[in-house]
């Protein structure tokens, strides 16, 4: 009996990998989805999402943030820039978007998002949006989200991006609340 549990075990552990192989192959090429994406692709991705979190071993998963402290780099997002907001940033001429990190301090129930940009034909001009928020369980699977501060560095890029700052937030709005699948 011992046996049969581990070999479904480890064919359940076998579905999972595959989800997130297909997930990750999905996901390339598509800059993790924040400039639009066809909608067959995007019901593609959605599909997996939702594969995974059916595969959740985790009941209650707010209850647990414990599992979902540390650094993690967004691969794949539902926000989208697209059309006059991208123009008014830059991104289409002026600056790039880099990668995108959220570091999760569950003792301090603080979230931290940072943004990496770069100046096009500048390549010396690096820089980061960094917005920090504060989280409170509000059920077994939700969080509710209160922004806290935010900071653009380096300088030079701040006021590059001074009068878009309002834009740029109302983007990676940190308030509001998360679902935890």
């Amino acid at each position: 009996m011992e046996v049969e549990e581990k070999e479904k075990e480890a064919s359940k552990d076998r579905t999972v990998d595959l989800i997130k192989a297909n997930f990750y192959q999905a996901v390339q090429g598509i800059n993790r989805g924040i400039f639009g994406v066809q909608s067959a692709r995007k019901s593609e991705i959605e599909e997996l999402v939702e594969l995974l979190e059916s595969r959740n071993p985790t009941p209650d998963p707010a209850l647990h943030l414990d599992k979902v402290g540390g650094c993690w780099k967004l691969v794949y997002s539902t926000i989208t820039i697209l059309g006059v907001k991208r123009t008014k940033l830059g991104l289409r001429h002026f600056l790039t978007l880099g990668d995108i990190y959220q570091t999760i301090d569950v003792a301090k129930a603080k979230a931290i998002n940072v943004i990496k940009f770069e100046v096009r034909g500048l390549s010396l001009l690096h820089g980061q949006l960094t917005i920090e928020a504060s989280f409170k369980i509000s059920s077994k699977s939700r969080v509710d989200i209160c922004y806290d501060k935010s900071t653009i560095t380096p300088d030079q890029l701040g006021n590059v991006l001074n009068k878009k700052y309002d834009l740029l937030l109302s983007i990676f709005n940190p308030e509001g609340w998360l679902q935890i699948s």
